[in-house]
């Protein structure tokens, strides 16, 4: 009986060790620019701006202009950036959260966002 205890012990204990292992392992997924720009924890862009051409867009936001033809409109994706980044640059009285400069975003999150908005 002891040993029967022994052996159920070690398989639980074994169990918990694999399992832990395979938890570690699976990477962290990163979001996409997309989903930057919906999350309205991070660009949440919808707010302000809604974006025609995505069927899945669901915008309340009427305040800023529409997300459309922005490669027409920002013909260099370095001033798309620099809008998202800190748009008070540009414009002083805008109501557009620097995201960059206030540390919502990081340099990398709005390296997404842009080239997400930039293909609209």
């Amino acid at each position: 009986m002891r040993k029967l205890h022994q052996l159920i012990t070690a398989c639980a204990l074994g169990t918990i060790a694999l399992t832990g292992n395979a938890l570690a392992a699976e990477p962290a997924k990163e979001p996409s620019g997309k989903e930057l720009a919906f999350n309205n924890k991070k660009g949440n862009c919808l707010a302000c701006h809604g974006m025609p051409t995505v069927p899945d867009a669901v915008s309340t936001g009427m305040y800023g202009p529409p997300l459309i033809a922005m490669s027409a409109r920002y013909p260099d994706k370095a001033k798309l950036r620099a809008q998202i980044w800190d748009a008070t640059v540009a414009n002083p009285s805008t109501t557009m959260i620097p995201f960059g400069k206030h540390g919502v975003l990081t340099e990398a999150e709005i390296d997404k966002v842009t080239d997400f908005v930039y293909g609209l």
